[in-house]
């Protein structure tokens, strides 16, 4: 078989997992318009930070010399456990403040309660767990810093994410268009969703959340939880025209074209 036809029909089966279902096309989408998810976040998300297992020296080189982290970096390659766990307890969890703070054994049992329910369910039908003595999440994880890191699960289940399977296949422009409307209709239903970001090359291979959107009449800015960077929100831009996603220059990345798929959505993902 030629390469070609080998491309086109990997084309077509990724196309057919991110592309065949959804509803509203790209272009529906009009100009301008702002759309967000529920979610906020000097609320819902983590105080600390994923670490990265290198240091980079960014942007003074195209080819970042790399060399290993601190020692003192005690919690590394849990991008994906992050970001998942970030929706798990929007989509499943509930804090209050009201109520006195609780023990150490009792809070991890209650954040084992909430990473072990789905992700994929974005419409629980049990009553939120109650998390006792805090406002928020972001309040909740800088206190009980290492009893969350403990809790959430280990960086092997980044690597074990069901989803890694896409990466081996290619991301044509109609797919990525595709993504980023389904992208924008999840974030309508209050629904923030988890994305895979990749390069062909691996310099980057990471996890965000999106949870908000401004379409322009060129781009879309999506809103983004980095778990490498707690401090502030970054953006995900999509340029309308190339179909396309740029990720922003960052500690850890030089910033460019990336390739983006939704993962923690459906069985194969």
């Amino acid at each position: 078989m030629r390469r070609s036809s080998l491309l086109g029909l990997l084309s077509a089966f990724g196309a057919l997992f991110l592309g065949a279902c959804y509803g509203k096309t790209l272009r529906e989408w009009k100009a301008p318009e702002i759309i967000h998810a529920d979610f906020k976040f000097r609320r819902d998300t983590f105080a600390f930070a994923n670490e990265t297992v290198f240091e980079y020296d960014i942007p003074s080189s195209k080819s970042a010399p790399r060399r290993r982290h601190e020692a003192n970096s005690d919690y590394t390659l849990h991008c994906f456990v992050m970001a998942r766990s970030v929706r798990q307890f929007f989509q499943h969890a509930r804090f209050d403040p009201t109520q006195p703070v609780a023990s150490n054994e009792t809070y991890a049992e209650l954040i084992r309660r909430v990473v072990a329910t789905d992700p994929r369910d974005d419409r629980p039908k049990e009553p939120r767990i109650v998390i006792p003595g805090y406002p928020n999440l972001r309040a909740f994880s800088a206190v009980r810093e290492q009893l969350v890191k403990a809790e959430l699960g280990g960086a092997w289940q980044s690597f074990l994410q069901r989803g890694n399977w896409r990466m081996l296949l290619p991301f044509p422009a109609e797919q990525q268009q595709a993504t980023a409307a389904e992208l924008l209709e999840s974030l309508q239903q209050d629904r923030p969703p988890v994305v895979h970001v990749v390069t062909h090359s691996l310099s980057i291979n990471h996890a965000v959340l999106l949870f908000g959107a401004v379409i322009h009449r060129d781009t879309i800015s999506f809103a983004m939880y980095d778990p490498n960077e707690p401090r502030t929100p970054l953006e995900l831009e999509f340029d309308r025209e190339s179909a396309s996603f740029r990720f922003p220059t960052t500690a850890y990345f030089q910033g460019g074209a990336v390739d983006v798929y939704e993962v923690y959505r459906s069985w194969a993902f």
